[in-house]
């Protein structure tokens, strides 16, 4: 009989880096603010990881800690805001490359539109982005894979609308 390898943590993070890093720039209002959630949410797995027992899959393991992660500090940012004035003349734009401006148009759009949701869809629609099964999500969320079929229906409906209005 094979025994199971735990992975590293290093291994853990480097499989899960993208879907993370993604995860937070959707959950980011500013465009650094996903460079500091990627670091809150890897702080949280590497305190999570000796407790790992491997009873689900790694990546949704990852995915699990990366929306109670981001949804967790949006909640901190949301009721800060309500005392504090941002200054919204201070932005920081990493540019990597030309953007094209019609990609970044529909990028903008959808990202707008996502969070017109609420909490529980945009984890539906982030995790669903990321290809993941009907399954996957609802073992993630804690819903059932029909709940998560029903809401995605729904999802595109308003997204559908709401993009359409916005690139118009």
């Amino acid at each position: 009989m094979q025994r199971k390898v735990k992975p590293t943590f290093d291994q853990i993070l480097e499989d899960n880096k993208v879907r993370i890093y993604r995860i937070c720039k959707i959950y980011a209002v500013a465009p650094i603010e996903a460079e500091d959630l990627f670091q809150e949410v890897t702080l949280h797995i590497w305190r999570a990881f000796p407790t790992f027992k491997g009873r689900s899959n790694v990546s949704t393991w990852i995915y699990r800690i990366a929306l109670n992660v981001c949804m967790n500090a949006k909640d901190k940012l949301a009721n800060a805001n309500e005392k504090t004035i941002q200054l919204e003349a201070i932005q920081f734009e990493p540019v990597a490359s030309v953007p094209d401006t019609e990609h970044q148009e529909k990028y903008k759009a959808l990202h707008d539109c996502i969070h017109v949701l609420n909490t529980v869809d945009q984890s539906i629609v982030i995790l669903s982005l990321d290809e993941l099964s009907y399954k996957e999500i609802a073992k993630i969320t804690g819903l059932t894979a029909n709940h998560i079929a029903v809401k995605m229906k729904r999802i595109r409906k308003i997204l559908l609308n709401c993009i359409t209005t916005k690139l118009k």
